[in-house]
């Protein structure tokens, strides 16, 4: 029986691409969220630091900190659009934490951003899956290969986890394809 590997390996611009991949897909639907909340800059700033992070700067608490404010700004928002295009900003400053743990988990990290981003999709479509699978298939088509790269060193993504979940294991399974 194979040794399970006790560590990912991730450098810096791995972080750096994925972070990159997650910051365009949660910007594509922070409008959204600033319809609802147009006086609440946190998922803005959220994303502004993911993109900072993936052009060069440091993974620090800064950064940490604008996962946390858009996850509190998601609370607040008015719809439930609104709430998960405020998560998939938390989500896109969150990717630069994904951890060398090699847990199926860790998928989350990379592609919850542009699962968040495909569910607001949908919700904007009256709940349309067909809306949020068109999503999903252009965010699969955007991701770069070393997004694809780092994703294969991690096990599928997990089950459970609601309709966002579904979108993971998605976007999951179109990456690896």
């Amino acid at each position: 029986m194979a040794e399970e590997a006790v560590e990912v390996e991730l450098s810096t611009q791995d972080l750096r691409e994925v972070t990159a991949f997650a910051a365009a897909c949660a910007e594509a639907v922070l409008e959204v969220f600033e319809a609802d909340r147009p006086d609440d800059a946190r998922p803005r700033e959220a994303i502004g630091a993911a993109w900072e992070f993936a052009r060069g700067g440091k993974r620090g608490k800064a950064l940490r900190d604008t996962a946390w404010a858009a996850l509190k700004a998601a609370k607040g928002a008015d719809t439930p659009a609104g709430r998960e295009a405020a998560r998939a900003a938390m989500a896109a400053a969150g990717a630069a934490y994904l951890h060398p743990l090699p847990k199926a988990t860790q998928v989350k990290h990379i592609l919850g951003a542009a699962a968040h981003a495909a569910r607001t999709a949908e919700l904007l479509a009256d709940d349309d899956p067909a809306v949020g699978a068109d999503h999903v298939e252009r965010a699969v088509g955007h991701a770069t290969p070393g997004v694809v790269d780092v994703l294969t060193r991690y096990p599928a993504a997990p089950t459970g986890g609601g309709r966002v979940g579904e979108l993971i294991r998605m976007l999951d399974e179109g990456l690896r394809r």
